[in-house]
């Protein structure tokens, strides 16, 4: 698949569908940001790079269930593609679900959220919104 990013929240989504309590991706950079800021907002439980045979490293993704085993995550939506890039002023970028969920951006900061951005008044590139 080439596009990274999109391959890692359709995992994380199908994942939390079935109740599996972790998975593995394989490694980018890129993917290792976004974990982070998902890790923080509190969509992810915690992350781990795990080093594979040879060069392949692999992230393995621990996922967050509440008493109940309800995810936090209800569902995920790609915006920037490959295909079609969009990039958003802060003044474009609106609240997710009204203020439930969280949208993830690509901005010269590095990978923040839409709070972020329309509080320290920084766009960027749309990634993906969860809610």
């Amino acid at each position: 698949m080439n596009d990274r990013i999109s391959e890692l929240i359709i995992n994380i989504k199908n994942a939390t569908m079935v109740k599996k309590p972790d998975l593995v991706v394989a490694h980018s950079n890129l993917k290792e940001r976004i974990l982070n800021a998902m890790k923080k907002e509190g969509y992810i439980e915690d992350y781990k790079v795990l080093k594979g045979d040879g060069v392949k490293k692999r992230l393995k993704i621990t996922l967050l269930y509440d008493e109940r085993g309800v995810s936090k995550i209800t569902d995920v939506k790609r915006i920037s593609k490959p295909s079609k890039r969009i990039y958003y002023g802060y003044r474009d970028i609106l609240p997710v679900k009204y203020g439930h969920g969280v949208m993830f951006l690509s901005s010269p900061s590095g990978i923040i959220t839409d709070k972020v951005a329309r509080k320290e008044k920084i766009g960027g590139e749309p990634l993906f919104k969860i809610w």
